[in-house]
């Protein structure tokens, strides 16, 4: 193989401050030496080169910068929401062309040949390659969305609906995934059926517009009373329960079919538990740094059942966004300037964010 490097520039932690600053580096890219190489580009055959125009934040990204979760490998370019334009492609791509506006979310690669890849479930490919901190298969180390450019393999590239915005679209693949591949797989999507949201953050204001969609009747559970006006009339929400206000929990107990939880903080399930009807469905979805406590009685008494689910692979994940474009459904965003980072990643810390910050990477990356 042959080695090409594109140059990049974008924003990197260098320790566990978190503290976000300028960083330039170089993205590979390989040619296998049998195939005829079009020398003009720096694209391997099967690559597409993307300009990174908008870039969500994801609570994720403020795990890892801080390594939270033990896992970071500094430097760290974060950002895996990424939405852009088409810039190049390789010999053999077909699926895309230059100018297309297109998507990477959590992952860039897998194996491709194991059991999950083979349904279509590369997030669960324990050879699975995420768009930033991870390792390579050249064993150089992945770089993310906070960035002038990116190189991705065709087959992890998503195709944006024409009235999905670039900008509120971005969160979609990650956030928008996380709760639209759970409600999938666990039935969260018959009409009439009753879904609690746990959580109205990032995630969880896209879980009430999807359930919305469809067709479920949404009540949103959070600990803030102040979100409720917002929750019923602007995301559109049926009702909303303050789970630290006794009452609101006695009158929901027993009323609905399914609760997504999204809460990336640590707290209790039992209040949540109580809420469900017998054959009730529990999904958690966030990922709080510390274990949750699990109370066996209301599992067995009411034969409920408490599950987990990650991001959907590539197919999920174009399906979700076409849904997404039929429905009108994008996430309600604060656009940020790419030097406004280290001040958002504090506000995120707080929740203080309605309800995902996106970088406008096109329009200010370059002014740092």
């Amino acid at each position: 193989m042959a080695e090409f490097k594109q140059k990049a520039f974008g924003l990197a932690a260098t320790d566990t401050s978190g503290v976000l600053s300028p960083f330039h580096f170089s993205r590979s890219t390989y040619h296998y030496v049998n195939v005829k190489i079009n020398r003009d580009r720096e694209n391997g055959d099967d690559d597409v080169t993307i300009k990174i125009l908008y870039c969500g934040v994801c609570h994720s990204d403020l795990h890892s910068v801080k390594n939270d979760w033990g896992l970071t490998q500094y430097p760290i370019v974060p950002g895996h929401e990424i939405s852009g334009v088409v810039t190049k492609i390789g010999n053999n791509v077909e699926k895309f062309k230059v100018g297309d506006r297109v998507g990477v979310g959590v992952l860039v690669n897998s194996c491709r040949t194991c059991d999950v890849c083979q349904q279509d479930l590369e997030s669960y490919c324990p050879k699975m390659i995420f768009t930033y901190n991870s390792t390579d298969k050249d064993g150089t180390t992945t770089y993310g969305g906070y960035s002038d450019t990116v190189i991705v393999d065709q087959h992890f590239v998503l195709r944006f609906p024409e009235n999905v915005p670039s900008d509120a679209g971005a969160p979609l693949l990650c956030a928008g995934i996380t709760v639209y591949s759970p409600m999938k797989y666990y039935g969260m999507t018959e009409a009439g059926k009753h879904l609690g949201v746990a959580g109205l953050g990032g995630l969880g204001h896209v879980a009430v517009k999807l359930g919305k969609a469809f067709g479920l009747k949404v009540t949103v559970i959070s600990t803030s009373p102040r979100k409720k006006e917002e929750a019923i009339n602007k995301l559109g929400a049926d009702a909303f329960v303050v789970s630290t206000d006794a009452a609101d929990l006695t009158a929901a107990t027993g009323t609905m079919d399914f609760i997504i939880d999204t809460i990336a903080a640590v707290h209790s399930l039992a209040p949540l538990l109580s809420l469900l009807k017998m054959n009730g469905k529990l999904v958690t979805v966030g990922l709080p740094d510390k274990p949750l406590d699990l109370p066996i009685f209301p599992l067995v008494s009411g034969r409920k059942m408490i599950g987990g689910s990650d991001f959907g692979g590539i197919k999920e994940t174009q399906e979700m966004l076409d849904f997404c474009g039929k429905h009108g459904i994008a996430a309600d965003i604060e656009l940020i300037r790419a030097d406004e980072i280290n001040a958002a990643m504090e506000r995120l810390a707080k929740s203080d964010v309605r309800y995902r910050f996106v970088i406008d990477i096109g329009n200010s990356i370059s002014n740092l």
